[in-house]
């Protein structure tokens, strides 16, 4: 025990005495947590529309102050010249087109039936389908409005109206950065975990101090545990540091026990630094791990949740994310801060961790020689 205390003690005085790495423990994490968390939203807003009204009544007018009023739409162009709609849209310019035909008042109010065309812009196919969905709502909506205001007038009675009241669990402001930023904090402790751990023992390699650890009586568990124990440490810190600046900037709420979040991201931090011991015994310099880590931390990121549900990949990759541990922590640190999720919820989560954590660390210590 006292030799792991003094390799801990020289980990430590690295770590501090490099000012590059304490910009990437203490700067980086930061700034990509402010910057990540409001670029990575795919809430679509401020979609540039172009109008060709060919009616010009009241209900057109009303209609396209409809669209642009929701927040939803900008309107970038009212014209009556097609080709200049569709150079907007050839040219990225406007990413939807409504075209408005002659009568279409007339039609709508005493014909029961009016026509419009939307032309989207589809080269990004997401987007296009939720520009659609939000014109077809509001249009849809529109058209309920017209429908009530007519019969109204006409003093007849309307169709039935049945009220809706509702009420948002979870994400009560219905704000994207509450679901993104624990997401991206699981980003930011797994790179510290798999990256950082990975490097330092392959730097022991380049600058050839592992030779000289090599033949000391340290034993292999003693100089495995002196090196991964310091980012174990850094890794906890920076989850607290993330959640304090997630609470105080974007005001994310932590309705479960913050305990729980704290003892899986213990079990799940040696999952990552076990696979950055591992990496480190194929790889002969810091590049090479590097290069690696990034190779599986990448894949394991964009198929975990934290972009798009597993639930609507394919059944193979779904099944992949069964041995995606950061698609776990994902999902629990969501349960637990933003559902109020207990141990009875968790614990199954836990104990896969836990065997990722011994089977990963098991071929990793197995797999290292102390040896040049």
């Amino acid at each position: 025990m006292r030799t792991i205390l003094f390799l801990l003690q020289k980990e430590f005085l690295q770590i501090f005495r490099s000012r590059a790495m304490l910009r990437i423990i203490l700067i980086v994490p930061v700034v990509q947590l402010l910057l990540l968390s409001y670029a990575a939203n795919y809430e679509i807003k401020n979609i540039a529309i172009d109008v060709i009204d060919q009616d010009l009544s009241p209900w057109s007018r009303q209609l396209v102050n409809k669209l642009t009023a929701s927040g939803y739409f900008r309107l970038h162009r009212q014209t009556f010249n097609t080709k200049d709609a569709w150079n907007d849209i050839a040219t990225d310019r406007a990413d939807l087109i409504l075209v408005i035909p002659p009568h279409f008042e007339r039609d709508l109010v005493k014909d029961d039936e009016a026509q419009l065309q939307l032309l989207v812009n589809a080269i990004n196919g997401s987007k296009a389908g939720i520009a659609y969905g939000y014109a077809a709502s509001i249009i849809r909506d529109f058209n309920q409005q017209v429908r009530l205001s007519w019969l109204a007038l006409d003093k007849r009675n309307g169709p039935p109206v049945i009220p809706i009241t509702y009420s948002n669990w979870y994400n009560e402001r219905l704000d994207y950065k509450v679901f993104m930023v624990p997401g991206i904090l699981v980003v930011l402790v797994t790179m510290i975990g798999a990256f950082l751990s990975g490097m330092n023992i392959v730097k022991e390699k380049e600058i050839g101090t592992i030779e000289q650890l090599n033949v000391t009586p340290i034993r292999k568990y003693q100089f495995i545990l002196g090196k991964l124990i310091p980012f174990w440490v850094v890794a906890i810190f920076e989850l607290a540091f993330g959640l304090l600046i997630g609470t105080l900037v974007f005001r994310l709420p932590i309705v479960g026990n913050i305990a729980l979040v704290f003892l899986f991201a213990a079990v799940y931090l040696w999952v990552m630094l076990g696979m950055g011991l591992l990496i480190s015994t194929f790889t002969d310099t810091q590049q090479q791990a590097m290069f690696i880590a990034w190779f599986f931390v990448i894949i394991f990121m964009l198929m975990s949740g934290l972009f798009t549900p597993v639930e609507s990949m394919p059944h193979w990759a779904q099944v992949i994310t069964w041995f995606n541990p950061i698609a776990y922590f994902v999902k629990v640190i969501r349960m637990v801060m933003l559902k109020g999720s207990g141990w009875e919820h968790i614990r199954t989560y836990l104990y896969i961790m836990l065997a990722f954590a011994l089977v990963m660390n098991s071929i990793a210590i197995l797999n290292y020689r102390k040896r040049a």
